[in-house]
């Protein structure tokens, strides 16, 4: 296993990106030898330490660089400057095959002519066939079969375009270990699949990463999956890391405004209401305050230091029990979340209070401090 360092790592994609036959920028419809403009961007001083046998999730939105920085890790994609490292090695002149990694791609990468059962010993296909090879292959087939169990057996006379997405998938987490790799990394692997199959392959693969116990580094703009499998979680946004902890410490002390309008873990309301902090009080009139709206008291009477608000609307989860009211604060609104409440209706007035509440600058965005009543 391995403990994976990333040290300022940098690289940048001009406006112009030529397109070679190794090259692994995806440029739809180019042929090799063309130009075609794309989106500057770049990844910047990005510093990251995933511990060995531990699981990061990087992420966030679409387009903030997740997948070229596995790539990079990978060895998929070059730097320009910056070091990675595994176990304290430096990995960067290693090439991709070098770096004991195994990698689930998002559409999987199956080869289509090969059956399942020799997609997952794809590693052996290409190396010289002896007896010890021979033999090794048999013993991380075996291996591999003994610790995914009875859900790959009956795939393994099959070709991918027999198999279904979870199925595809199996044989994809199958292929990487078999190469005994030091490195898991995937990318948005349920990202093809409905629902019901998503929750259900979660499951399995969390079991297996147990199982294994390998480092592991998972990209994912999902934040369930985001909280079912991290260990530790690195939020990504425009090529930069703003913040990394685990879930609840990112969840509960949020680097920014960005970090905090993207974490929600309640789905029927905002993921925080950010107010001018002269609305709450004179003390906080030169910054911004954030407070979730799990975190807001709400009274249909008057009480000393809360705040007036009128509701504007609400919208009521029977199956939770909950509701996320909207109270309109002067030129702006809050969301509340409740539970359900037959006292709470639009046009009546009520009054506020924040147990927890964040401040941040005006400017910057960056959060200053954290206040729990």
């Amino acid at each position: 296993m391995a403990k994976i360092e990333l040290i300022d790592v940098c690289t940048k994609f001009t406006t112009k990106q030529k397109v070679t036959k190794n090259s692994f920028i995806s440029l739809p419809s180019v042929k090799s030898g063309e130009h075609k403009k794309v989106k500057p961007f770049s990844i910047d001083n990005v510093n990251l330490e995933i511990p060995d046998a531990k699981t990061l999730v990087i992420l966030g939105p679409s387009g903030c660089g997740k997948t070229t920085l596995l790539k990079i890790i990978a060895g998929l994609i070059p730097v320009e400057s910056g070091n990675i490292r595994f176990d304290g090695v430096d990995v960067m002149n290693l090439k991709p095959g070098e770096r004991k990694i195994g990698m689930v791609f998002q559409d999987y990468a199956l080869y289509p002519h090969l059956t399942s059962k020799q997609n997952i010993l794809a590693y052996f296909l290409f190396r010289k066939r002896t007896r010890e090879m021979y033999a090794e292959a048999k013993e991380k087939f075996d291996k591999t079969s003994e610790l995914m169990g009875v859900d790959l057996e009956y795939l393994l006379d099959r070709k991918p375009g027999n198999l279904s997405g979870g199925e595809k998938q199996r044989v994809a987490v199958g292929r990487c270990i078999t190469r005994d790799p030091k490195v898991f990394l995937m990318d948005e692997p349920f990202s093809n699949l409905d629902r019901m199959l998503r929750d259900k392959y979660r499951k399995n693969l969390k079991t297996l990463l147990r199982k294994f116990n390998v480092t592991t580094v998972y990209v994912t703009h999902d934040q369930l999956e985001a909280y079912f499998f991290a260990d530790i979680i690195a939020i990504m946004n425009d090529g930069c890391i703003e913040q990394t902890g685990t879930y609840e410490e990112v969840y509960n002390q949020p680097a920014s405004i960005f970090v905090s309008d993207f974490l929600n873990i309640n789905t029927g309301c905002p993921a925080i209401n950010i107010i001018d902090g002269s609305y709450v009080s004179g003390e906080f009139a030169e910054v911004l305050i954030g407070v979730r709206s799990e975190d807001i008291i709400i009274s249909n009477v008057s009480k000393d230091n809360y705040i007036r608000c009128e509701i504007n609307d609400r919208d009521d989860n029977v199956l939770q029990k909950t509701s996320c009211v909207i109270a309109a604060l002067k030129d702006t609104t809050l969301s509340i979340q409740t539970p359900l409440r037959e006292d709470l209706s639009p046009g009546k007035p009520v009054w506020l209070s924040f147990q927890r509440f964040h401040t941040f600058d005006k400017n910057t965005k960056k959060r200053i401090k954290t206040y729990t009543i």
